[in-house]
């Protein structure tokens, strides 16, 4: 990884005085975290870009089953429209799990090595107690987001909805009530809540021998000394998504790849883990 530069302005004196702080009022080793500016998001993405290059095969694969898993939500909820809010949401919020494998092959490409599919597999198969208990919270925000959208269909939409065309009139639309607007801000709220919580610590957790809840703190450290930089990642993010759901999913082939490597990037960018002991392969 390129050291940042000194326009960074990096000052590790302030974040190893705020590491201490936080070691000392929560009892958690916490590894240090830098402010990065907004620029770094473009870095990110030219190293994912280059990662999904170096080992297209492995990483493409990623991408296919997350295409063939949105297109499958995609044709249920044609036939049960119902589905579709939640559903697709519930795809989205899960989504940086699924990146597992894109980080291992990120780690391995950055050691000098030319990883294949087997290295990805082997890290989707380790499956360490942390990175198992963060999979459960993200499932677990997408059920509770499948169920809040059901709900909220109940109480604000009083007309039958029979087709998707009454989906889009009384949901999208919000044709006599203000449904759309509180389920977007309700959706984003808890999409940048699981963003923080998840933006740096799976990455983190497939790295370094680090616990759940000290992985999850330092990913909301992250997220609070650069908050301008990590929401216009958020944003990155979400329009990249966007665009492949327009493609009909198919832009997920590659979305996912580039999205995931860079993300390995951006944790490699904010989080100082040398201290921290290395994730055995095994």
């Amino acid at each position: 990884m390129e050291p940042p530069g000194q326009d960074d302005k990096y000052d590790r004196d302030q974040h190893q005085r705020m590491q201490d702080a936080d070691h000392s009022s929560t009892g958690l080793a916490l590894p240090p975290v830098r402010a990065v500016p907004p620029r770094r998001v473009l870095h990110w993405l030219a190293m994912g870009w280059r990662d999904f290059v170096r080992v297209p095969l492995a990483s493409g694969l990623h991408g296919m089953i997350v295409a063939a898993g949105g297109m499958l939500i995609l044709l249920l909820g044609l036939r049960y429209w119902y589905l579709i809010p939640g559903a697709i949401s519930g795809f989205v919020l899960v989504g940086p799990i699924l990146a597992t494998g894109l980080y291992e092959l990120s780690r391995h490409l950055e050691r000098g090595e030319q990883p294949g599919l087997d290295v990805a597999i082997a890290a989707w198969r380790r499956g360490t107690r942390p990175l198992v208990w963060l999979g459960l919270v993200s499932a677990l925000a997408g059920t509770l987001w499948v169920l809040l959208s059901a709900i909220l269909l109940a109480l604000f939409v009083t007309a039958p909805i029979t087709g998707l065309n009454s989906l889009l009139r009384h949901v999208v639309l919000s044709e006599g009530s203000n449904l759309f607007p509180i389920w977007m801000a309700l959706g984003g709220f808890g999409a940048a809540l699981l963003f923080a919580v998840t933006v740096v610590s799976a990455p983190l957790m497939l790295d370094r021998d680090i616990d759940f809840i000290s992985a999850v703190w330092a990913s909301v450290r992250a997220v609070s000394e650069s908050p301008v930089t990590m929401a216009l990642w958020a944003l990155v993010i979400a329009a990249a998504t966007g665009l492949a759901m327009v493609t009909a999913m198919v832009g997920f082939v590659v979305m996912i790849p580039v999205i995931g490597h860079a993300t390995w990037h951006a944790y490699r960018d904010v989080v100082d883990a040398s201290a921290l002991p290395p994730r055995a392969d095994h």
